[in-house]
């Protein structure tokens, strides 16, 4: 099984169509199974195509230039939790290529406002893979020292959700630096969720954003937010740091994780 995580950072980014096109070009080429993205906005006043989708809307393009390749191959979901920068329905989504067997969105903050930045939701998907379910989160969560809004609960608000009896992958940016200890990521591992990093045979660079980026506007160092956990333990072939200009080309403000493993 392949995944990929990434933060898009639609609609922020210069010449966005081509990279739209260009990580189209690199789904199509890993054939990942599964791909979770974040950041996946459509502008408020844009014509819709359903009661919830538009017409600019990052995931609806995104596979307009995966059928070029292969027609429906991927399937996705996408739900927005907030309004940003005041013209967006800022959200997040999850696409694969495996049957998709159920699909559903929450709010896992205090707050269900979607005027309110701060407000976040979940994306959860089981797939058939091979005749097993398995269940995949979409995931981007709040900072840890949030009074409005702790990390805490938003976890524990996630964990309540999990079917154990089921292999689940939490897949997103956690917004949290796994390089400082005693804070969001350890809380994660706490909560009894396992980083497919750290069981990786084979790893590249664990670095995902560099320098100053929204939400990190001080930050002048290497920061690990963008993670790929799962609730059980299993055989991790490689996790790798992807769209950082080393292994293929920057795409967004955040680079992606991709990890090959076996279930």
């Amino acid at each position: 099984m392949k995944l990929l995580t990434l933060n898009c950072h639609s609609w922020q980014e210069d010449n966005q169509f081509d990279k739209i096109k260009y990580l189209a070009k690199i789904i199509n080429e890993k054939d990942y199974d599964v791909i979770a993205l974040q950041e996946v906005s459509q502008s408020l006043k844009e014509e819709k195509i359903d009661s919830k989708l538009k017409k600019d809307n990052f995931a609806v393009i995104l596979k307009q230039e995966l059928d070029n390749y292969s027609k429906d191959k991927y399937d996705f979901y996408w739900d927005f939790s907030h309004i940003g920068y005041d013209i967006y329905e800022e959200g997040i989504a999850i696409f694969t290529k495996r049957k998709i067997l159920n699909s559903e969105s929450f709010f896992i903050t205090k707050s269900k406002d979607i005027l309110y930045w701060k407000a976040r939701k979940i994306i959860k998907m089981t797939i058939n893979y091979d005749g097993k379910e398995v269940d995949f989160y979409s995931c981007h969560l709040g900072w840890w020292n949030d009074d409005e809004e702790p990390f805490e609960n938003q976890v524990k608000n996630l964990i309540e959700t999990v079917d154990n009896n089921r292999l689940t992958f939490f897949m997103g940016d956690f917004n949290n630096n796994a390089f400082v200890k005693g804070e969001g990521y350890d809380y994660l591992l706490n909560s009894g969720l396992i980083d497919t990093f750290n069981l990786a045979k084979e790893v590249s660079s664990s670095v995902t954003v560099k320098g100053k980026i929204d939400g990190w506007d001080e930050n002048k160092d290497k920061l690990r937010l963008d993670l790929i956990l799962s609730n059980k333990l299993i055989e991790v072939k490689s996790s790798k740091v992807i769209f950082n200009g080393i292994n293929e080309d920057v795409i967004s403000d955040h680079y992606g994780v991709e990890v090959h493993l076996n279930i």
